[in-house]
């Protein structure tokens, strides 16, 4: 009974295939290590509070799975009292947490046409028998030693992609598109004329982050750099063993770990974002934040980069520390209004969503997967 209910929509539901504007009943279930969005540093439930916010606007009905001081629009569902990362319980249990949510939402599966999961692979094998009503978007890397098995094992699941770059290591898995993120315009507002004549990181202290070359490169171009990182527990030695003997110094401030309140000001009083990552960043909410207050971004050649940054436009792409300082030097004289354009026409959150209800019509109408299909 409960399978035939579930499926109700797909098998009868033919105003699902119908015209766009056709109200979809969605759900958005989101990792519950942050808030939604977080209160500082996080990317995957900055993206789905961008996200579930963006469906409602355009007029669909969404309930979002989260913790209890989640910041939205649509109808929420609280699975736990609060995030886990700035729970202050000595003791708790991230797995119990996101098998709570998951059985919520199982008693729920009847109210909804689209189950859209943001929790990598943890609901494959609560959902198995009902992978054609989800949509799954990854939003982390995907080189790891045991990840090819279980999307072997699950591959009925339909997949999205955040960049082309991310599914490399996965490249047979059940891909139905590729997304990349978007943010409300208004988040970060458009800076044409920045009052602070420094360079900007934002982002974690980590070694694959890279913000000791960042510092070098700044010192290089002869340039303070604001450093606005959060430092996770796993990395506070390499911080204390690497990166803090760097900071001492004028022309370096760290200032601690940051949220949406204080990023237009730091973002937008920026000259430019460095971004020299070491690592097959995923997408990097960070560079179109700094797009959108116009500001153009310095970035390594690796991962998601140069699908997100249009080379000599809203920025530069280098593999070089020694190209990365003439870069520097280059984007400061860059049209700010131009980067903005950019942002505005490429990495909306309305934009996000539009391309998301596009794959949820797709499962509607029980398409094949697209393994080629790009969607921004």
């Amino acid at each position: 009974m409960l399978q035939t209910s579930f499926l109700r929509p797909f098998a009868y539901g033919a105003a699902l295939t119908a015209a766009w504007g056709t109200v979809l009943r969605i759900a958005q279930i989101s990792p519950l290590y942050e808030a939604v969005p977080p209160k500082l540093y996080g990317g995957t439930e900055r993206v789905v509070a961008w996200l579930t916010d963006a469906l409602v606007d355009a007029g669909h009905e969404v309930t979002l799975f989260a913790s209890a001081e989640a910041k939205t629009r649509a109808t929420l569902h609280a699975s736990r009292d609060q995030a886990i990362r700035l729970d202050p319980a000595p003791l708790k249990s991230d797995l119990a947490s996101h098998m709570s949510m998951l059985h919520e939402l199982r008693e729920r599966m009847d109210d909804f046409d689209v189950l859209h999961f943001h929790t990598d692979m943890i609901h494959f094998p609560f959902f198995e028998q009902f992978a054609d009503r989800t949509l799954t978007t990854l939003h982390g890397r995907l080189d790891l030693k045991d990840l090819p098995g279980v999307y072997r094992q699950w591959d009925q699941f339909p997949l999205v992609s955040i960049s082309e770059n991310q599914r490399k290591p996965l490249a047979s898995a059940n891909w139905l598109g590729t997304v990349h993120h978007g943010m409300p315009d208004t988040l970060c507002p458009f800076n044409g004329e920045p009052q602070g004549d420094y360079l900007a990181f934002l982002g974690r202290i980590s070694p694959e982050k890279r913000v000791d070359r960042a510092i070098t490169i700044a010192r290089r171009v002869g340039m303070p750099l604001k450093v606005a990182a959060k430092i996770d527990a796993q990395d506070k030695a390499y911080y204390e063993r690497a990166i803090e003997p760097l900071l001492r110094g004028a022309d370096v401030e760290f200032i601690g770990e940051i949220g949406d309140a204080q990023k237009p000001e730091f973002l937008g009083n920026a000259a430019a974002l460095l971004f020299p990552i070491n690592w097959p960043e995923p997408f990097g909410i960070v560079m179109i934040e700094a797009m959108s207050c116009g500001t153009p971004v310095v970035a390594w050649r690796c991962g998601s980069v140069p699908e997100v940054i249009d080379d000599g436009v809203t920025g530069r792409i280098v593999s070089s520390e020694d190209d990365a300082v003439a870069a520097t030097r280059e984007v400061l004289g860059y049209d700010r209004r131009a980067v903005r354009d950019v942002f505005e026409r490429r990495f909306t959150a309305r934009g996000m969503a539009e391309h998301y209800v596009d794959l949820y019509r797709q499962l509607a109408r029980g398409r094949e997967p697209d393994r080629g299909l790009r969607l921004a």
